[in-house]
């Protein structure tokens, strides 16, 4: 999706402004829905102390090395950016501590984070959450009916990827809803391990993120750990998935990423819901 006219709209008075940042590049007209350019590095520390409730990223997996998959039958390259590329293995772990802990600072004191990641960022994410001292909760296995086949034929075919759920840290009392995920369950305990498919079509209709999740991963997540007028955050926005689940469910939102074409992907995704929603 290539740029376009700049989004930003006047921001009312009551919306959760950054301490002497920059304006919002998209706004909604109730100021419960901003989007922010930038890095979330340079972004996040001016956020209030404390402010955000629930955190879903879906931080860069660091694929981007040259090589193919399979997409819809046809070989393509994995190559996604200059964001996904690795330098070295220490850099990605140092990276990883360094968004986790201002993402850290900005939870509430019962808050919890939901990262998504492969096997190639994972671990590091574990291990940085550990050092940091965030209370890991669950390791939820996301996996995907209808995974791409493995080219080489020298490995298992990847069909999962890994959420893990923590608090802010060890003294925290997380939300759960409990009652809310058992009737998703039919009535029973869920389970770590979620069947979902990807993202419909329906999804994509204005374009797509490399890495974009399916709305009712985001869905399941925010209902689990938030309450309606709670706000949720991710410091990647990408596609924009986890601000139209959170409008959805009526969770204040704000979503950051240094790519205008996904700030702007989001900010029309948000337009054609709130034009849905007028029509009913």
């Amino acid at each position: 999706m290539g740029a376009s006219t700049k989004v930003t709209k006047r921001v009312p008075e009551n919306t959760d402004r950054l301490r002497g940042g920059p304006e919002p590049y998209f706004a909604s007209e109730s100021g419960d829905f901003l989007l922010y350019l930038g890095d979330a590095l340079e972004v996040l520390p001016r956020m209030a102390d404390g402010s955000v409730d629930l955190i879903f990223a879906d931080p860069p997996y660091f694929l981007s090395n040259g090589g193919i998959t399979c997409h819809s039958g046809r070989m393509v390259s994995v190559n996604k950016g200059d964001w996904d590329r690795l330098e070295t293995i220490e850099m990605m772990h140092q990276f990883n501590r360094e968004w986790l802990a201002v993402c850290q600072r900005a939870l509430s004191p019962n808050g919890t984070i939901w990262i998504s990641g492969t096997r190639h960022i994972i671990c590091s994410v574990g291990f940085a959450l550990q050092q940091l001292g965030f209370k890991l909760l669950n390791e939820i296995t996301w996996e995907k009916p209808n995974p791409p086949p493995n080219l080489s034929c020298r490995y298992f075919t990847h069909s999962t990827e890994t959420i893990l759920w923590a608090a802010r840290d060890k003294r925290s009392k997380h939300k759960f809803n409990y009652q809310n995920m058992r009737r998703e369950a039919g009535e029973r305990q869920m389970k770590s391990v979620w069947r979902l498919l990807p993202p419909s079509k329906d999804e994509k209709t204005l374009g797509s993120h490399p890495t974009q999740k399916p709305l009712a991963l985001l869905e399941r997540i925010i209902t689990a750990a938030s309450d309606e007028g709670d706000l949720v955050l991710d410091p990647f926005v990408g596609g924009g998935t986890t601000g139209i689940a959170a409008r959805g469910l009526r969770r204040r939102f704000i979503g950051i990423d240094a790519d205008q074409s996904f700030i702007e992907l989001t900010a029309e995704r948000y337009r054609q819901a709130e034009a849905q929603k007028k029509m009913f």
